[in-house]
């Protein structure tokens, strides 16, 4: 069994989270299904990022202390594990004690290696980045993330992290490792980034103007910039500095991040690694962003959507599978709630809710609601189409390309074509007519292998639609759903000729308007 450590970002908790975050946490959590459903055991790390200038701001707006704050949003993120039906196993807060702790240790091995030295500076800043601009970095004075928020302009002393040293060794990191950072567009991103040049970066505040950070080691004046301790988040997560044997049986680690993190996730927190001498990330993944009529989903915009309502309204299950089949993986997708219901009639009430109703249906009319005796080796009976063969294993290779490329959209076509191509051999064979005819041993043979083909459409779609996944398996009785390999005959097993079928009525009712 092979380990696989899997993080996200951690959202600042200066808002209620929203549509465009819930499909960095559900795409990761796919990633994190999937590799258990290889047999890997997964370390899946989420949480919130407390510390900064904009959540000091909100909780002063609101009348409340920076951490009573923290405490209620940090909660509501936190319920997103129930609301999403997320499978992390790791919450981490940057208030916790243990990550403070990490933090100023690693500030300390990043002082010990020379590469944080103290300067008067002056700078522009957009503080919903929490990050200094350029002049290549603005779009008419304004920060393209944050348009309708004020550039502000700093100058005091400050600690600074030489980055400028980095330049180098990240450019021979990226080299040998060219599938570091997917997709390639954003790998070439990165690496152009870099060759330009890299300038050393703030990472502290004084405290006398900003209290609410990680006091930094030694100087009571100053307090962590947020970048800084945030990202140590995926180190800390893992026992680091203290269980080191523990952390290095799972670091280094694969990242989700936004494309507004693909300087921090892959050169700032790179290069801070190689300060202190830790193997760098395995991969970054860099996803798009959810745009609602063009523009990204911004609550100064007014065009936030809640991504609980619509689990609460549609399903969870429906919400994921929009998400992670229509949205594309590393571009950015238009959303509109016409969109989602067309996709939800046709693809989930239409397709894999009608396949396993019938399927269901005529074993309940056919077969006495069991699963019926064959005299045949199912394996050799692929669903024959139109004269042209589509199998389980032909679904499964096409469903593994696309995982092992992070294009979740694929991987669903994958199965949704199977799925179509199951609907096809029920309307080519006719089971109705044959049972009409007599013909029960074909029945039987037909019913059976289009059981088969729902039992592993169960295994298929567990990524991605758990819920429905365990749905489905209940009727079909099969147990313990992960314990086998897929693909290993043996996980045909608990298909045994006679078990009782349940029908559970549609899993997902057509949306009428």
């Amino acid at each position: 069994m092979k380990k696989f450590y899997i993080t996200t970002t951690l959202p600042y908790v200066n808002a209620e989270p929203h549509l465009g975050f819930a499909l960095e946490i559900i795409q990761a959590d796919a990633i994190a299904r999937y590799q258990r459903l290889q047999g890997n055991e997964v370390f899946f790390n989420f949480g919130v990022d407390e510390h900064g200038l904009k959540i000091y701001r909100k909780a002063l707006e609101k009348g409340k202390n920076p951490q009573e704050y923290c405490d209620e949003y940090a909660a509501k993120f936190n319920a997103l594990k129930q609301g999403l039906n997320l499978s992390y196993t790791n919450f981490i807060r940057t208030t916790d004690k243990h990550h403070i702790k990490a933090a100023q240790e690693f500030w300390k091995r990043c002082l010990k290696k020379g590469d944080i030295y103290k300067k008067n500076y002056k700078i522009r800043y957009c503080v919903g980045c929490e990050l200094e601009k350029t002049d290549s970095d603005l779009e008419d004075g304004r920060c393209p993330f944050h348009p309708n928020q004020e550039i502000e302009v700093y100058d005091e002393e400050n600690y600074f992290f030489r980055f400028s040293k980095y330049q180098n060794p990240l450019l021979n990191f990226y080299e040998k490792n060219p599938d570091f950072v997917i997709p390639p567009e954003k790998y070439n991103e990165i690496k152009s980034f870099v060759e330009r040049g890299l300038e050393d970066f703030s990472v502290s505040r004084l405290k006398s103007k900003m209290p609410w950070g990680i006091d930094v080691p030694g100087d009571q004046e100053h307090v962590m910039f947020v970048w800084f301790d945030a990202l140590v988040n995926y180190i800390s997560a893992l026992g680091w500095p203290e269980k080191i044997k523990e952390f290095n049986q799972w670091w280094p680690g694969f990242q989700v991040a936004g494309k507004d993190n693909l300087r921090q996730q892959t050169a700032i927190w790179q290069a801070m690694l190689m300060s202190v001498g830790l193997p760098n990330s395995k991969q970054v993944f860099i996803h798009g962003f959810i745009t609602v009529n063009g523009q990204k989903i911004s609550k100064s915009l007014g065009n936030v959507i809640n991504p609980l309502e619509l689990a609460e309204k549609y399903g969870t299950d429906a919400l994921r599978y929009y998400l992670l089949s229509k949205i594309h993986p590393w571009e950015d997708s238009d959303f509109t709630i016409q969109k989602f219901e067309e996709t939800y009639n046709a693809d989930l009430a239409k397709g894999l809710g009608n396949l396993v109703s019938r399927v269901l249906t005529m074993v309940q009319n056919y077969c006495g609601s069991k699963v019926p005796r064959i005299s045949q080796d199912l394996d050799s009976h692929p669903l024959r189409i139109d004269g042209n063969i589509y199998n389980w294993k032909k679904g499964w290779a096409n469903l593994d390309k696309g995982m092992a490329e992070y294009r979740f959209n694929d991987a669903l076509a994958a199965v949704w074509r199977f799925i179509g191509e199951a609907d096809k051999y029920i309307d080519q064979q006719k089971p109705w007519e044959l049972a009409k005819q007599g013909r029960q041993e074909e029945v039987d043979w037909i019913l059976y292998g289009l059981l088969d083909s729902l039992h592993q459409v169960v295994w298929q779609i567990y990524p991605f639609l758990p819920e429905t996944s365990q749905k489905i398996a209940k009727v079909l009785n099969i147990k313990k759903l992960l314990t086998k390999n897929p693909l290993h005959k043996d996980s045909w097993t608990n298909i045994k000729p006679g078990t009782k079928i349940e029908n559970p009525g549609p899993l997902f009712p057509k949306i009428e308007n």
